[in-house]
């Protein structure tokens, strides 16, 4: 890889890992950026008191708006993986007509 290719890596993970480190956690109820599992669960337990849930996550972000950038950063990480196969089989597929032409 280039020098650049990896400085332009190296800046996409560190600025993936900064807010990890930089933002407090919220308090109960103060997220900005609720999902719809939190939403879920306060109405399942509104409904059924003595509910349980089956599992339980291995770690807990800090915070909603972490997990929310996780999401968000697995969310770029496969478009950016499907992107990329889209455009180096297109790729193979122009290079390889000209030859295609040649020969017919």
């Amino acid at each position: 890889m280039k020098k650049q290719n990896l400085l332009l890596l190296l800046g996409v993970i560190v600025l993936g890992l900064i807010p990890l480190f930089t933002v407090k956690p919220a308090h109960e109820g103060d997220e900005i950026f609720g999902g719809a599992d939190g939403q879920a669960e306060g109405v399942i337990t509104e409904i059924r008191p003595d509910y349980k849930p089956w599992f339980a996550p291995f770690w807990e972000p800090p915070s909603g708006e972490i997990e929310s950038l996780l999401f968000g950063l697995q969310a770029a990480i496969g478009a950016g993986a499907v992107a990329f196969c889209l455009g180096y089989y297109r790729g193979r597929r122009s290079a390889a007509k000209p030859a295609d032409a040649a020969l017919g």
